[in-house]
């Protein structure tokens, strides 16, 4: 290796969106949460997405908050009401997609909650959108690879001096940690909490595609690049690719980190 309320299953819906939009780029909402194992099982169809379409989607992450606590959490679909039937699930998830993944914190160290965590990458997101995502990306590198619980506050500022310290023009940790602390970061999250309800998005991963402000296209759960895809081309027909992954090298240099499963993702174009 060169170096996620879980969900499974296909379910594409359609969604509208009532803002203009002048860009010529593709607007993603990503509706997601640091805790999600499917989010993480999706990575490597998700990432050679944005990597083919480099520049031409302007992706927004949005937190779903899918373990609020464990007394009010209860997903009756995978049969999961508390911490232990979760390692299941993130098995499964990695089984289907491939994606490694470090079950055993569901035993020896269970998140608490993922708001905090939530909270964490709408801190780092309010510095720019290219900092959430790096920052979420790090955070789920944390608990799915080394079995980081990262509902502690300790290890979400770990994780971001770890991001500042390797991408200081990137991310200020100092004003990340205030943002934290002050409710800024609080504020934004309530802000996604009550676009998801208002939006009834029921399971992550969802991704909605709005493209030149016509009606937007959902698609919700696992799924293959070409399921992806096949929504992308959907949503906005005139959008063509600006690269291809026929480079591991530059591949790798793109991502920084990346994992075995998610450079098999491009092996064909290789």
């Amino acid at each position: 290796m060169h170096t996620t309320k879980p969900t499974n299953g296909d379910q594409t819906i359609n969604s509208s969106f009532s803002q203009p939009n002048d860009r010529q780029q593709v607007e993603v909402v990503y509706y997601t949460d640091p805790l999600c194992c499917w989010s993480w099982a999706l990575e490597p169809q998700w990432r050679k997405l944005q990597y083919e379409y480099d520049g031409i989607l302007s992706i927004r992450y949005c937190m779903s908050g899918l373990i609020p606590d464990w007394k009010s959490f209860n997903d009756p679909v995978n049969n999961v009401s508390r911490p232990a039937q979760m390692g299941p699930v993130w098995m499964q998830a990695s089984h289907m997609s491939g994606m490694p993944v470090n079950p055993n914190i569901w035993i020896s160290d269970p998140p608490a909650s993922s708001y905090f965590a939530c909270m964490a990458v709408k801190a780092a997101g309010l510095q720019s959108a290219q900092a959430g995502s790096v920052y979420l990306r790090a955070l789920r590198e944390a608990i799915m690879l080394n079995g980081i619980n990262i509902s502690k506050s300790g290890a979400l500022l770990k994780v971001a001096e770890m991001v500042a310290d390797e991408q200081p023009d990137l991310l200020n940790f100092t004003i990340f940690k205030k943002d934290l602390a002050e409710d800024h970061a609080k504020k934004a999250f309530e802000r996604d909490i009550a676009e998801v309800r208002m939006r009834n998005i029921a399971r992550c991963p969802t991704l909605l595609f709005r493209y030149k402000g016509e009606g937007g296209i959902a698609i919700s759960g696992y799924h293959s690049y070409a399921a992806l895809l096949k929504v992308l081309q959907h949503a906005a027909p005139s959008v063509n690719k600006v690269q291809v992954t026929d480079s591991r090298e530059d591949y790798i240099n793109y991502w920084k980190t990346i994992t075995d499963r998610e450079l098999q993702e491009i092996q064909a174009d290789c």
